[in-house]
């Protein structure tokens, strides 16, 4: 792996660095660290649409299995008064007799309204690759929004937290295997050297007159579907996403109507 060259910014010069093929090791670093899942798709506001109509957005879907979850190991309370010091954040166990270890997983470290947990794994991905680390896609939490950053998981000899900032003084209740951490391995190396490129749709012709039809046929759906025509009503709605039907031409290479990440193997 070369050095690379740094520009006038200090940002180094990645692109002609050699991607590894993606791998993920997550090592024990407790003894009873949490429960590491393949990501669960499902969300309950999804399942509480009508008919579950949200299930037909194949992009809501994929990008909420995409990953692994981390699961809370005992249920507990936090509650933050409002103060921006570590000790204006309470946490309390469910079960009294656990105390001792959601204090060993879930702590006020920084101060400033957020809460801390702790993976219990070191994580190692191959060269060139990176965690997304966050909450799971698509989820809902009342007055606690989960944190992001990427993590050179790559060459880091040393975990991450997992944080959680409230929104408003109150208190938030997690449940023994609610989620508490997403895990997304990403290209972190490649990212950087994408050109962004911004072009008029005339400049492909081909794509324009793709466009053009899936607009005309959309359109037409819509006005036969207002008219409450009886055929259309029964369709309810299109399915070319689904299908990775790209109306009459060449089926798509890699279109996914799911995801499902593998479990880990335990060693």
């Amino acid at each position: 792996m070369t050095t690379g060259t740094f520009d006038d910014d200090g940002l180094q010069d990645v692109s002609d660095r050699v991607l590894s093929d993606p791998e993920l090791t997550a090592y024990r670093i407790t003894s009873h660290p949490p429960e590491m899942v393949p990501a669960d798709a499902t969300r309950n506001w999804m399942d509480g649409t009508v008919q579950r109509f949200a299930y037909r957005c194949t992009p809501l879907s994929i990008a909420n299995g995409t990953g692994w979850e981390l699961l809370v190991p005992y249920a507990f309370s936090a509650t933050w008064t409002g103060g921006r010091q570590t000790g204006d954040i309470q946490i309390k166990a469910e079960d009294p007799d656990l105390q001792g270890h959601v204090d060993s997983f879930a702590q006020s470290h920084f101060g400033e309204a957020v809460l801390t947990m702790q993976p219990g794994y070191l994580f190692r991905t191959a060269p060139g690759w990176a965690l997304w680390v966050r909450g799971s896609p698509n989820h809902q939490a009342i007055n606690v929004s989960p944190l992001e950053g990427i993590v050179e998981t790559d060459w880091l000899p040393f975990t991450f937290t997992m944080n959680w900032r409230f929104s408003y003084p109150g208190t938030v209740h997690f449940r023994k295997g609610d989620r508490f951490c997403f895990l997304t391995p990403v290209p972190h190396v490649a990212l950087s050297s994408i050109q962004p490129r911004v072009r008029d749709l005339s400049d492909d012709p081909e794509l324009e007159e793709s466009y053009k039809k899936w607009a005309t046929n959309r359109t037409a759906f819509n006005d036969r579907l207002k008219a409450e025509d009886p055929e259309t009503v029964r369709q309810g709605w299109q399915r070319h996403y689904l299908r990775g039907d790209p109306q009459g031409g060449e089926a798509p290479q890699f279109h996914l109507k799911k995801r499902r990440m593998k479990w880990p193997l335990e060693d």
